[in-house]
Formats: C-alpha cells, structure tokens, sequence
C-alpha cells in the first residue's frame, strides 16, 4: 500500500491523532482508553509547561485517506545538550512494516536536523507521560498510566535496527491478610531513631499542602533513572493540580522528618483499568460515574509513585510507606495490587515486594529502544 505522512498543523488534525488508537485498539480487551481532554492538554503548548524547554512534531500516516498511523517526535533541550538524543513516542501503526518504517524514518530525519546523532523511546514530554513499548504480558490489564500495543510492535522494532535501552517491570502481588510484623517493627525502629513521621490523609486539601515536598523528593530520587530530568517549578504545580487533585488521600502516604519536610512518599489508587474502559475517554456525561464506583467498590489497587530522598534511602523509610498503604489496602478490602513500571535495575524499590505474598510476579515487561544514526 502507499504510506503518506502528514504533518499535525490544525485541531482537526491533532483530534485524528489522539483518536487513532481507538480506531485501532476497539477490540483489544487489555487496551485502556486514556481521557481524550488530557491527552489533547499534552499537546498544548498553552496547558503542557514542558513546551518550555522541548521541542514537538507530530505526524500521522495515511494510506488510501484511511489513517494507519501515527508518531511523535520530541527533542529535550536538556537531553539533547547532554546527549545529542531526541525522542519518539505515541507511536501507533497497523501491523505493516511499510507504515512503522516511514513513522519512524520521518520522526529520524526531523530529529536529525535538530543536531542530534540518536533517537530513543517510545517516551513523551517527562517521566509522568506515557513511556515504554510492551514486550511481555499482552494478556495483563495495566494501570491507567501505562500503554498498551500489540505483540506486533516490538518485532517491528527490532526488524528496523532498534536496541534496547533498558527495560521496566510492572509487578502483581497478594495483599497479606495482616500486617508482616517485621515490617511494622522496623517502621517504629526507624520512625524513633531517625525522628521520622508518616502522615496520614483523609482530605485531600491535607496532601495538597504537601504536594510541593514530594515532587522535590521525586526529582532528587529519580535523577538518575533513564530518561528522567528534573521537573520545573512550573511542572510541578502544573502535575500538582492535574493529578495530585483527584487521589484517594487514604491511599497516601507521606514521612516527614522532625522540620516537617517530606523525605519520603508512596502514592496509590483503586485501580481504574476498568472504570477507564467504560468511559471510554470522556468523564463526561457518564465516566465520572464509573470512577466513582472503582473508588468505592474494588478489591485491586494500583501503586503509581514511591520515592525516597536520598539523604534517608538506607535508613528504610520505605518501610513506613508501605506500612501505610498495606494498612489502608486491608482496611478498604484491597487484595491484589499491580505497579506502575519500574526500572530492572532499581533493585532497591523491586527488593520491597518481598513484604507480599509469594505468587508475587512480574506480569508485564515494556522496554526503550534507541537507534544510532549512520
């Protein structure tokens, strides 16, 4: 078939492209629609502050006027000064190599004229967006921050020269029915040792007001993860009130030291996969209803965020976080709990599933590719 690629330059065009995998994914029954609202924001300079240090290029591919396809290109001011890379994400095609070649070849020669030698993702705009191509657990039901594709995409990849990188883990675990007394323990060692604090939460105004001490926790704590830079003040309020505004408060916990700053937080939510897939990427008229039930009645949870400063990470505050949150996930009726990704070599935040029972698993694998150009 002939590919054409076309530029994203109207609203019109920007709609296609945030609408396409619907198209595509409309009988997977493990693809969880994302809000068309938010995902519209991203690609706005006006909403998405990390246009004030990157640089953003969409395409769409066409064959016979039907769309086929789609990408983004993206070059990280930070990231290209330091490394001459650029990105590509929201990548999306039918199974032909013919469409993933000239996506992919489109997004390269863009990303070369911006200077850099290399291209690696699938990443977006921060480490808060949607990153990672699936390569294990096509059959498994991720998190609402997590994406989907076809077992075709990754053979693709590796058809058109593209390496590893490194890969993530999302895990599944078995609640304990009762708290490991280990852990509850070495929470009260660590808490009268080290004059740590862990916060609980039933208003969300409560968390709120500590909202800009867990993302300074989360910049330092993440500075070396693949992919990650530090997150502006901007982005920081801008993350604040798009996310942090609709948690379960219960669901988080916050460790504070004796000057009542955040060294440590762990953030979780029922899961919403589901409720996601009914709304069917509108809360309104009727998805915010289906959310509200997932709040209210759901036996799984989904654990997004946990991070630890790094002046307190060998002293085990982790352990305090997730006294917490087991504490809240028994009390609400949680039984099983799934993560969001988690790097291969982050051993430190992968050792803390031994708290769970053990038929523990990874139950999914996504991976970032990177190709150097000739």
């Amino acid at each position: 078939m002939g590919i054409e690629i076309r530029e994203v330059k109207s609203k019109k065009d920007l709609n296609r492209f945030v609408k396409f995998p619907f198209q595509l994914y409309s009988k997977c029954p493990y693809w969880i629609p994302p809000l068309i609202k938010d995902e519209l924001r991203t690609f706005s300079a006006k909403h998405n502050p990390a246009f004030g240090h990157c640089t953003a290029k969409l395409w769409i591919a066409y064959s016979n006027d039907e769309i086929v396809g789609r990408i983004a290109g993206i070059v990280h001011q930070k990231e290209a000064q330091k490394d001459g890379i650029g990105r590509f994400g929201w990548l999306d095609f039918m199974d032909d190599l013919a469409i993933s070649k000239k996506l992919l070849d489109t997004v390269e020669e863009w990303i070369q004229e911006q200077g850099m030698t290399k291209m690696h993702g699938p990443l977006g705009f921060t480490d808060m967006d949607f990153e990672g191509m699936l390569i294990e657990g096509f059959k498994e039901m991720g998190t609402i921050a997590t994406i989907y594709n076809y077992e075709y995409y990754p053979v693709h990849m590796d058809t058109l020269g593209f390496n590893k990188v490194v890969d993530w883990v999302e895990m599944e675990g078995v609640l304990p029915t009762s708290l490991p007394p280990k852990m509850v323990r070495k929470a009260e060692i660590i808490e009268a040792r080290f004059g740590l604090r862990s916060l609980k939460f039933n208003k969300i105004k409560e968390l709120l007001s500590f909202g800009k001490g867990i993302f300074k926790v989360l910049n330092e704590s993440y500075a070396n993860l693949h992919g990650f830079y530090p997150l502006t003040d901007e982005q920081i309020s801008h993350y604040i009130s798009q996310y942090l505004s609709y948690l379960k408060p219960e669901f988080s916990s916050v460790v504070v030291n004796s000057e009542n700053e955040v060294v440590g937080f762990g953030i979780a939510m029922p899961s919403f996969s589901r409720a996601f897939q009914k709304a069917k990427g509108h809360l309104f008229p009727f998805g915010y209803l289906h959310l509200l039930k997932a709040l209210r009645n759901n036996d799984l949870a989904d654990l997004y965020l946990m991070g630890v400063s790094n002046n307190y990470q060998k002293f085990g505050v982790s352990a305090l976080i997730l006294k917490d949150i087991l504490q809240a996930f028994n009390h609400a009726g949680i039984k099983k709990v799934v993560t969001n990704p988690m790097l291969e070599n982050n051993h430190h935040i992968l050792t803390q599933w031994n708290e769970f029972q053990g038929d523990s698993r990874i139950h999914r694998r996504r991976r970032c590719f990177v190709k150097k150009f000739v």
